[in-house]
């Protein structure tokens, strides 16, 4: 299973999975800062699961979701938001502003938490090169003959639209091995006109189609 590709990642994800077990109505509400720190994710009781060294990364990696950092959640009020993300571009952030200020609030965003209620939430948030889009279908050989293409539709029928023989099953069918006419359509027997596989009458003149 991928692991998430940073602390920050590892840190939002252990809140989720915390309240998720104790408290999950909790999930969809501001929770003050002091709770995250203090009795969520308190760090001697997750620093193994965070994969941090000390209380000053945890603080640090803290501070990076507070000011709101990879889109994991908002803090409130704004300008206390504002306030760890200039101190954040410092080269030696003050991480004694997280108790100055323990008394905001943080809301985890909506499609953050999503991402991480998914069954695996650790693909969720790996990088898009790193994912397989199990939803999109696997395209079809570029030179494929268009016909083979069409011929592995389930709304095909079983017999011949021209001469009504029955076609193998289990396997895809471009020609009929009967009278050897293509599967995807024939002709009318009484106009000529293309009648296609599933039709039971032809369009131009309603003649019944032998076969479907």
């Amino acid at each position: 299973m991928t692991e998430p590709t940073s602390e920050l990642q590892r840190f939002f994800l252990q809140i989720v999975r915390n309240l998720a077990a104790t408290d999950p109505a909790r999930l969809h509400r501001p929770l003050p800062l002091t709770d995250i720190r203090d009795s969520i994710v308190p760090y001697r009781a997750n620093r193994r699961t965070l994969q941090l060294e000390s209380s000053e990364d945890y603080e640090l990696v803290l501070m990076q979701l507070c000011a709101g950092e990879g889109g994991f959640a908002r803090t409130e009020p704004e300008d206390v938001r504002a306030l760890f993300v200039a101190e954040l571009g410092s080269a030696n952030p003050d991480l004694a502003l997280l108790h100055l200020y323990e008394n905001a609030v943080v809301s985890l965003e909506a499609k953050a938490l999503a991402m991480a209620l998914s069954p695996k939430p650790e693909l969720a948030f790996a990088p898009p090169d790193h994912m397989i889009d199990l939803a999109a279908p696997e395209a079809p050989p570029a030179d494929l003959p268009e016909l083979s293409r069409e011929s592995n539709s389930s709304d095909l029928t079983s017999h011949c639209a021209q001469c009504g023989g029955l076609l193998p099953p289990g396997r895809v069918v471009n020609f009929c091995p009967h009278c050897g006419g293509p599967r995807l359509f024939a002709r009318c027997s009484a106009c000529r006109n293309q009648v296609e596989a599933g039709w039971r009458h032809c369009v131009s003149c309603g003649a019944a189609v032998m076969g479907n």
